[in-house]
């Protein structure tokens, strides 16, 4: 396992929108070891392949460590493959994000409360599954990452304006995170 350097705003390769994974091989799996590697060692709980520079249909999250404000998510640790958000309430909640290729910034964003997916796992198994609260806002914002969207593309035009200028300096590399981050 090796922990590779998370992308940062301004990245290319954060707007493109991912190939699907072909079928599982020894590099895919090495990357999903990585991935995970890499997102504990920034203290994340979600992390997506565009965000270590892989252009492929591919998240992991775990929110296990928030299982105190939600039991739920004790064993909520997760690998996404190929993933499909067939459904969405139409009720939103809004709740601060962050994302570890915008370090240092925290908006509240407005995302559906509840959401239906499709995706296979590690062992290329197929899953149906409905989540809601904290979970399926972890499943949206990577999900975004493959379609090259970003948390701080759904923000008002006004939080946009008044951040303009430290994501127009995180985007030429003037931005230092806690862990190791690559501007292309």
């Amino acid at each position: 396992m090796a922990i590779r350097n998370i992308r940062e705003y301004g990245d290319e390769v954060l707007k493109k929108t991912c190939k699907e994974v072909k079928e599982m091989t020894p590099r895919t799996k090495e990357l999903i070891e990585d991935m995970l590697e890499t997102m504990y060692d920034a203290n994340g709980v979600g992390l997506a392949a565009p965000q270590v520079g892989r252009n492929l249909r591919l998240f992991v999250v775990d929110a296990s460590p928030n299982a105190d404000d939600d039991p739920r998510l004790a064993d909520f640790k997760k690998v996404f493959i190929n993933p499909e958000i067939y459904e969405r309430s139409e009720e939103e909640v809004l709740m601060g994000e962050g994302c570890l290729s915008v370090p240092g910034i925290h908006e509240e964003v407005y995302r559906p409360e509840r959401i239906r997916i499709r995706y296979l796992d590690e062992n290329w198994q197929e899953h149906d599954e409905e989540w809601d609260g904290f979970a399926a806002r972890v499943i949206q914002h990577e999900y975004d990452h493959l379609d090259g969207v970003m948390f701080v593309d759904r923000l008002s035009p006004l939080r946009k304006t008044l951040l303009r200028g430290k994501l127009s300096s995180m985007s030429k590399g003037k931005y230092k995170a806690s862990y190791r981050t690559k501007q292309k």
